[in-house]
């Protein structure tokens, strides 16, 4: 077998342990990516090349905000008070929750929103003694919805920008709308999906609703110094485009500052900071990175792109619903990052050849890219570390499962995205 077949067998054998749980997600990650470098796919350097360090940057120097922050009450403090607003009831919750998730997305990158409103979920869920898996599986899709909407939402969307020169405002007027009937819709279906199952004991509201949600701050100091560091950080996050900033840079210059300030001479509370870190997660990431990278040095999914366009013959509407297809089922399965740096030097060569309007074709990507991280539990950073978060609290959620519920919202996803893009621009 040549390069290019043996490396197609080891990524689709690694998917096919993954989906079985069999392995372990993030030992099948790790000896995947070992079998590319060992059978001279590629080399250890290339492959750490194709691992995205601001991606994994990005999510420890999170990881060490929240669960310095976790140490002061906040996230007990505003599980109380989310479900007093809506008297604990458990269904009215999971419109909240998703709602909170969707907008943080829109404004914040979508790992860090679930890293911030996860162990809130979980505390509400063990106060009011129900399933915490519809509260997960709605916020894992809610945070993909919103992260759709703008500009610093979802990396696919940053990588266009940056590329094509399109700014925040663009992102707003173009997706916004598309991204928000989504939402809408998808909610509805998962409040009838789930509502029936999401009850709760009066007695447990009721003692919800006289639970003194200021009584759970147990550090004051610490929290003052976690909230000034998490207003720098978004400050940092916000400004990070006209800064020339790495998102990974603003989060680990947000997680040294509050190290600093608060444990610089304590190694055992640095210690403890660390090892809550969500290894599993990163490590399955970067092992996801050098796979995806393999097929990437290969060929393999520049063919599998320029194949797929030169199906149209150069159609404008044709090509735009095809990339709009081809990279919402290919997120839903790879990573969106390698697959939209490959789609967009091909969009830009078939402008150089003559189409004569790219503009549906960059809104399709970033609607496919984006949406399509919806379909399996592995489509994007945020399911990944979720699903990581959930298990380590012993509430694993199962890859079949989830795409069983996640898959056709995708696809119902993407059939409003493409009558939205051939009203609008075809």
């Amino acid at each position: 077998m040549d390069m290019t077949t043996v490396a197609v067998v080891i990524f689709v054998a690694a998917y096919a342990l993954i989906i079985s749980e069999k392995v372990h997600r993030t030992i099948v990650g790790i000896f995947g990516a070992m079998l590319m470098i060992l059978t001279g796919i590629i080399s250890q350097e290339t492959a750490i090349h194709h691992i995205d360090f601001n991606t994994l940057g990005l999510l420890m120097g999170m990881m060490i905000i929240v669960n310095i922050t976790s140490e002061t009450g906040l996230f007990n403090f505003l599980a109380i008070w989310s479900a007093k607003k809506v008297k604990a009831h458990p269904v009215k919750l999971l419109v909240a929750l998703s709602l909170l998730t969707a907008v943080c997305s829109a404004f914040l990158d979508n790992v860090t929103t679930v890293l911030l409103t996860v162990p809130i979920t979980f505390n509400i869920a063990e106060q009011l003694k129900v399933d915490v898996k519809p509260f997960l599986m709605v916020q894992i899709i809610s945070s993909n919805i919103g992260g759709t909407a703008t500009l610093v939402g979802d990396p696919p969307n940053i990588m266009i920008g940056s590329s094509v020169g399109l700014n925040f405002m663009d992102f707003i007027f173009n997706l916004s709308i598309p991204a928000i009937i989504i939402w809408i819709i998808t909610v509805a279906i998962m409040v009838v999906l789930y509502g029936s199952k999401l009850h709760t004991k009066v007695e447990l509201q009721d003692k919800v609703m006289r639970l003194n949600e200021k009584a759970q701050i147990t550090d004051f100091v610490l929290l003052k110094k976690c909230l000034f560091v998490l207003a720098v950080t978004m400050s940092l996050f916000i400004l990070h485009g006209s800064l020339h900033l790495e998102t990974a840079t603003a989060a680990l210059t947000g997680a040294g500052l509050l190290l600093l300030i608060t444990y610089s001479h304590n190694e055992g509370q640095i210690a403890k900071v660390l090892s809550k870190i969500e290894w599993l997660a990163i490590f399955f990431f970067a092992g996801l990175f050098v796979l995806v990278g393999a097929l990437v040095e290969t060929g393999v999914i520049r063919a599998m792109a320029a194949e797929a366009i030169e199906i149209t013959n150069g159609s404008v509407p044709g090509t735009a619903i095809l990339i709009l297809w081809m990279s919402a089922i290919a997120s839903a399965f790879i990573d969106n990052i390698p697959f939209v740096a490959t789609l967009i030097p091909l969009i830009k060569d078939m402008g150089e050849m003559g189409l004569s309007n790219l503009e549906p074709m960059w809104w399709s990507l970033a609607l496919g890219a984006c949406l399509g991280g919806n379909g399996t539990l592995i489509g994007a950073s945020a399911n990944v570390v979720v699903a990581s978060m959930s298990a380590q609290r012993g509430k694993p959620i199962s890859f079949i499962d989830f795409m069983k519920t996640a898959f056709p919202l995708m696809i119902l996803s993407i059939i409003i995205s493409t009558i939205y893009v051939w009203v609008r621009y075809l």
